[in-house]
């Protein structure tokens, strides 16, 4: 069996956010299955050119885009034995940052072409592609809609993943015509027709085989009005074929025990050089040094989603009234940004803000914090928590999404519990979570028990990895496809 995933994005070539962690991570765990995997994704100027270097020219061919025909390179490199395919064209991906262009809809609408034109330039007869998110979504629906009728691709299966239901790709109904070169009878609301526009991910979603969420707890949130992004409805059609299947993280490059990117390496017998990596923070960031107060970590984008509102509320009483620290790394929203720099220079011995990116700082908050916020309105999966558990960076979460799944609450009767949840997105009880939180930070034998059983959890990729494999067996022997009318011949008697 053979699985081609189109990505926008994948580490170690460029990321955005966690999409590019599993497209990274996934097929070399599904490799390891026996599963033949491959990866294509557009040829950034991002890019390293280490990487680029080292990709080869295989083809070429012309690719349309409504009535353009566009130049459309094939580029190859072996990485990690994953064998990666790159679609050049610099028109549309030679740019400062991978997506927020005027053009989206052009560009990702050629992408999705262009997939499917490489695969035949290519003589590349895969069994499933799997499209990631609204970028690549397209492509399930042209398969449908157009290439399907082709004896090349008439025996390909699809399968989607949604990473977040937020981000649909939503543009102008003539977009329909003018860059995906389909006629106005696609524009129906059993298509892609969305509240007069048209959305790409609707489309991915109303032709995929088999349609995947990033945890279970979202699949079924989704389908309600609150998380359902005006798609409930839609999701519900197809939830038959709609499956949530955990993220991992790849412990290769988290690995506490390994880390190059952090001073003092440690595991969960032996939290020493946990502690040694707490101090460095402090130095590094100028914060009081003190091993007793408790530090507190968030790697986020400063974003409603992520909950910032709720941390607005009630940071400067937190730091008040409690002997703590908190450093925040990441950026967003312009008004959460000036937020943490005013408390930088309201608290200057307890609040630090990195208002940027820095890969070996995020790994060194990990390894130095005790505790890690991530209170968000919404989390598919969330990959920060799974890398705090990791780290033995206790979580402090809202019981939403892939947060619900990862993360239990600490009993004090049974000791049961990995980390402390708060139900409803209200700051209060976001306040009230992480006071109690500190007080069993100050109870030694507990702490360092529920730091064990955070970084004993499993979060690595190899059961949800196995999941995958099992949906693509489903999907290529015609199961999937099939679910929507065995359900209609029941309900029919």
């Amino acid at each position: 069996m053979t699985i081609l995933f189109a990505v926008s994005e994948c580490v170690p070539f460029v990321k955005s956010g966690g999409l590019a962690d599993v497209a990274g991570a996934l097929p070399k765990e599904l490799a390891l299955l026996g599963v033949e995997t491959a990866v294509i994704m557009p040829k950034y100027s991002l890019i390293a050119e280490d990487f680029k270097k080292r990709m080869n020219k295989t083809a070429k061919c012309e690719v349309s885009v409504g009535w353009r025909r566009q130049y459309c390179g094939i580029e190859f490199l072996e990485h990690d034995g994953i064998h990666y395919y790159f679609i050049d064209n610099e028109y549309y991906f030679k740019r400062g940052t991978l997506y927020g262009h005027y053009d989206d809809g052009e560009r990702f609408a050629f992408f999705s072409r262009a997939v499917l034109e490489a695969l035949y330039t290519l003589d590349l007869a895969v069994d499933i592609i799997h499209t990631h998110d609204w970028h690549a979504a397209m492509i399930n629906y042209l398969l449908k809609e157009e290439y399907g009728k082709k004896p090349f691709y008439q025996d390909m299966k699809t399968v989607l993943t949604i990473h977040n239901l937020q981000f649909q790709g939503v543009f102008p109904k003539e977009t329909v015509h003018d860059l995906l070169g389909l006629d106005l009878s696609h524009m129906t609301t059993d298509r892609l027709e969305f509240y007069g526009n048209a959305n790409y991910l609707k489309g991915g979603i109303m032709a995929a085989d088999q349609v995947i969420t990033v945890s279970p707890t979202y699949r079924n949130e989704i389908l309600t009005p609150y998380y359902g992004e005006r798609l409930e409805g839609v999701l519900s059609e197809r939830q038959n074929v709609l499956t949530g299947i955990l993220n991992g993280i790849d412990e290769t490059i988290y690995d506490p025990l390994h880390d190059p990117h952090i001073d003092y390496h440690y595991d969960a017998e032996n939290l020493a050089g946990k502690r040694k990596n707490k101090t460095v923070i402090q130095q590094m960031l100028g914060l009081t040094e003190n091993e007793k107060i408790p530090v507190i970590s968030m790697v986020t984008r400063l974003t409603k989603q992520k909950g910032i509102d709720l941390i607005k509320r009630v940071l400067h009483e937190l730091l008040e009234e409690e002997e703590m620290q908190i450093i925040v790394l990441g950026t967003g929203e312009t008004e959460f940004e000036s937020y943490f720099r005013y408390m930088e220079y309201a608290f200057p011995r307890k609040c630090r803000a990195y208002i940027g990116f820095s890969e070996p700082l995020s790994h060194n908050l990990y390894a130095g914090s005790d505790l890690f916020l991530m209170p968000s309105k919404f989390e598919p999966c969330g990959i920060g928590q799974l890398i705090a558990l990791t780290y033995g960076a206790v979580p402090i979460v809202r019981e939403t999404g892939g947060l619900h799944d990862t993360v239990s609450a600490y009993q004090e009767k049974t000791g049961e519990g990995n980390g402390f949840t708060f139900t409803h997105f209200n700051a209060h009880d976001m306040k009230y979570t992480i006071k109690r939180a500190l007080s069993f930070y100050h109870q030694k034998d507990i702490w360092n028990d529920i730091v064990q059983k955070a970084m004993t959890q499993n979060v690595g990729w190899a059961d949800s990895a196995r999941q995958y494999q099992q949906i693509f067996d489903r999907v290529k022997r015609g199961e999937a496809s099939c679910s929507r009318v065995k359900k209609a011949l029941n309900n029919a008697f």
